[in-house]
This record gives C-alpha cells, sequence and structure tokens, in this order.
C-alpha cells in the first residue's frame, strides 16, 4: 500500500473516506499539528479523482456508515463529493457522513448545502468553542473570528435540508462543554464531545 495515498479506512463498521489536504483551520488539537493530536495521520501526495475513492470503496453496503473525513477538510472538494456520494447511493450505501468544520458557504461564496440534499444523511460540524474569541485561539482560522459565525449559520442552514446534523467539540483546555451543548441545542442540532486521543 502506498502510504503516501490512503484514500479509505475502516474502523469498526465505518469506511472513512480521505480525499484532500486542504483545510481553512489549523486547530492546535490536530494531528497535522502534534503527533498527539486528533486524528491519523493521512498525508495525500495527491489528490485522489472520483473514480480512485470509489475504487477503494469496494462494496458501500458492508458498511453501516461511510463517512467523508480525512487530513483535510472534504467539503474543499465539493464536486469530489457530490459525485462519490451520488454514486455510492446508487450503489446502496447505507448512510453517508460528512465531518466538516461548516466554512464551506463562506468557502465558496453561496450556500452550498441544497447541493447535498438527498445525498449526506449525517453533518458532524467542528463547533470547537463556546465563542469566537477561543474558536480563533484552538481553531486557528485563515478567516479569523468570521470563520466562527460562518460555522454556525452553516449548522443552521443544514438544519431541516441534512436529516441528522451535529455539533462536536474536542475536550480541550478553555472550551466550555455546557455552553457548547447549549449552542448545539438552540440552533436544533445534536451534541458530540470528542476526546483529543483515538
Amino acid at each position: 500500500m502506498d502510504r503516501q495515498f490512503i484514500i479509505s479506512y475502516q474502523i469498526d463498521e465505518t469506511l472513512y473516506l480521505n480525499i484532500t489536504n486542504q483545510c481553512m483551520n489549523q486547530c492546535v488539537f490536530c494531528i497535522r499539528e502534534t503527533e498527539t493530536g486528533v486524528g491519523y495521520n493521512l498525508w495525500l501526495n495527491k489528490e485522489p479523482t472520483v473514480e480512485e475513492v470509489l475504487d477503494s470503496v469496494k462494496n458501500p453496503q458492508s458498511y453501516n456508515e461511510i463517512v467523508f473525513c480525512g487530513y483535510g477538510e472534504p467539503l474543499s472538494r465539493l464536486e469530489v463529493v457530490k459525485g462519490v456520494a451520488s454514486k455510492l447511493k446508487e450503489m446502496g450505501a447505507r448512510s453517508i457522513r460528512i465531518n466538516t468544520n461548516g466554512q464551506a458557504n463562506k468557502y465558496y461564496g453561496h450556500n452550498i448545502i441544497p447541493e447535498l440534499a438527498g445525498l449526506i444523511d449525517t453533518m458532524s460540524i467542528s463547533l470547537n468553542a463556546q465563542n469566537a474569541t477561543v474558536y480563533t485561539e484552538i481553531c486557528r482560522p485563515a478567516d479569523g473570528e468570521n470563520a466562527y459565525f460562518s460555522m454556525l449559520e452553516f449548522a443552521r442552514k443544514c438544519v431541516g435540508v441534512i436529516p441528522r446534523v451535529i455539533l462536536s467539540v474536542v475536550e480541550w483546555p478553555g472550551v466550555d462543554i455546557e455552553a457548547c451543548e447549549t449552542i448545539a441545542q438552540n440552533l436544533g442540532t445534536e451534541f458530540r464531545l470528542r476526546k483529543p486521543t483515538l
């Protein structure tokens, strides 16, 4: 196996798809920043095509869930996500999730969520902080504090379009878990707490 071209990896009954190195954030807890961070070292020496991603899946019906979640932000390759998800649905995939930083609408300059309706079953959005100041300190987004508000608006727009929406936070110094859970409740999403190690 080419260790610089790991497109898919399986954990239990879930298959994860790694399609890009690109990300708008430089989170302090990311594996990109620290060897003890969250995630696997999945740096790609090139970005896979739709066909290469699909070839790595084999039998989509054999997984409980297929998740776009790798080294970078999957929605930075929106057309690949749509192309792969559409084909996986045709092939009988049970459930498809995207793990995202929630900045895609800002990135593209328009609301991309309707383009994912019917393709994505779950949108898991990294909230990661109770306010813009803490978010900027932890996630170090390219767009500064504006990224936090873009992410919240993205979550708000997902509700009612994507069947299941989750806001997640990593347990990290300075993060008010209770306040984050309240934000999720107010937005009408589920809440998930993640540990800083796998």
